[in-house]
């Protein structure tokens, strides 16, 4: 009876079988989960170089009539930015520095395959613009 154990391998390619499965069904999920982070951060760029550019052309008109160096209008580059941000239903940071508006956006979402104990994911992206003469 031990030598037909020892020689015995009914089964063992229903083992390996299932243990391989599990391997491929795991790396599918990652993959899957990886493709939605990547797409979720493209999205997060998209939308804060688009409110970024929308911010950018709101100049200060009164420092250009007098000659000054070429400043953004902070209060209404942000409001541009802000009326973007809520237009396509994301939320985000402008921030005026001079003749530059930075924005950064975040985008959660919650991965559909392989939540792993992860209920949301986030991508956070930032993108500048500056206000040019010509």
């Amino acid at each position: 009876m031990v030598d037909r154990l020892r020689t015995d391998e009914q089964g063992a390619v229903a083992l390996y079988a299932a243990v391989m499965m599990l391997a491929l069904m795991s790396t599918i999920g990652l993959v899957l989960v990886g493709g939605q982070k990547v797409a979720a951060l493209r999205e997060a760029t998209n939308i804060a170089d688009n409110a970024a550019r929308a911010g950018a052309q709101l100049i200060d008109l009164d420092s250009v009539r007098s000659g000054a160096p070429l400043q953004l209008d902070a209060n209404d580059a942000i409001a541009a930015a802000n009326d973007y941000l809520s237009l396509v239903g994301h939320s985000g940071t402008p921030i005026v520095n001079g003749d530059t508006i930075t924005v950064t956006v975040t985008i959660s979402y919650n991965p559909v395959i392989l939540p792993m104990g992860v209920q949301t994911v986030t991508a956070t992206e930032s993108a500048s613009a500056r206000a040019v003469e010509g």
